[in-house]
């Protein structure tokens, strides 16, 4: 017989006073079958860990958990399962020319950081990494583009939901010691309408040169993304992956049942991502990504505008983000899963940690492909 002590499902994220309510945690956990292994057993627990981690990031409120306090726990995080953080300051960000980081940040009193994650095992079978890249935004008024109430805005808090799931995928692969080298990148801060705020009509110049036409403020996490995209050239990626929850249009495309997917990777790699989310039910509905979604991009004063005309937002939200990688690309918009209002199965009210046991499935089978 197989045992765990203090499995971490037990317990939930909360700040209450008052304890009783609260429900009781689950001590210790026996499995009796000769068919599970310990090593099966521990990374079971490992991922477990990782997704529950996620989900007290994501359901953590902004007044104690800011950009730079994430950046902290990431360090901590690392520390503990074994992967490698660097936390860049504002400095380093401004010396970099992360524009669209940099702009969306204007608004805040509390500056920005970006993190960057690694696991680099001697036995890697990849020459070139996996880059997942994850959205930060640690809290979403919309900017200057005022979200409407009511209700729009009481959730934002989980804006940074993609890159809790890139968090927690670090920590299960470093865990898990899978033989495969990935690299987690999260660009990191607040949307907020104070200040010198970015408004719509802004230009901003990005990390790759481009320029782009703000729109909507309220269309701010593909802009840290695309910054994140360009830093990330750097790595010669095998494959780039993106975690956001980055459009409402997703939502209103399938719900909150699955995870909106599209991009430019080889279909090797979507049919491992299907595979992947198929093992862990975390479904995925992949969107066409045709050349004409393109046109929805234009601008009349830069390279390209922040948002497309009324329709497939989460398409050309997609879209505009694949213009900051040459890389194959794989884009997976949360923003239906990763929070909910009310418990759905094993799906916990509030962060689900959705993204975290894709991740991880996704970076196993690359462990084990021809």
């Amino acid at each position: 017989m197989l045992s765990l002590k203090e499995p971490c499902w037990a317990a939930t994220f909360s700040l209450r006073s008052k304890t009783k309510d609260i429900p009781k945690a689950l001590g210790k956990l026996s499995i009796s079958a000769s068919e599970v292994s310990a090593a099966a057993l521990q990374e079971l627990a490992d991922t477990c860990q990782a997704a529950c981690t996620a989900r007290d990031l994501v359901n953590q409120p902004y007044s104690s958990l800011t950009s730079v306090q994430l950046g902290t726990e990431v360090q901590r995080l690392g520390k503990e399962a074994g992967f490698s953080v660097k936390v860049m300051d504002k400095k380093q960000i401004i010396a970099e020319r992360m524009g669209g980081l940099l702009a969306v940040n204007q608004g805040s009193i509390d500056p920005p950081v970006f993190i960057i994650m690694e696991w680099k095992p001697k036995n890697a079978v990849n020459k070139k990494p996996v880059v997942l890249v994850g959205k930060g935004v640690t809290y979403d008024t919309g900017g200057l583009s005022l979200k409407p109430t009511a209700n729009s805005m009481d959730s934002m808090k989980c804006d940074m939901a993609g890159s809790a799931a890139v968090i927690g995928a670090m920590v299960a692969t470093a865990k898990s010691k899978e033989p495969v080298h990935v690299i987690g990148l999260v660009p990191s801060t607040d949307n907020r309408p104070g200040g010198i705020a970015f408004a719509p009509g802004d230009v901003m110049r990005m990390h790759n040169g481009l320029t782009v036409e703000n729109l909507n403020s309220d269309a701010e996490g593909r802009l840290i993304l695309a910054d994140a995209l360009s830093y990330g050239e750097r790595y010669d990626a095998e494959t780039i992956i993106t975690v956001a929850t980055l459009t409402g249009a997703a939502v209103r495309a399938i719900g909150t049942f699955a995870t909106v997917t599209m991009g430019t990777a080889p279909e090797a790699q979507f049919q491992r991502l299907e595979n992947a989310a198929d093992h862990v039910f975390e479904r995925v509905a992949r969107m066409p990504f045709w050349d004409e979604y393109d046109e929805e991009l234009k601008s009349d004063v830069a390279d390209l505008k922040n948002i497309g005309g009324p329709y497939a937002g989460q398409i050309t939200a997609g879209k505009f983000l694949a213009r900051f990688t040459s890389k194959p690309f794989i884009h997976l918009d949360i923003a239906g899963p990763a929070f909910i209002d009310k418990r759905d199965h094993y799906r916990t009210k509030g962060g689900t940690a959705v993204g975290v046991r894709l991740l991880h499935a996704f970076i196993k089978r690359r462990a084990t492909a021809k």
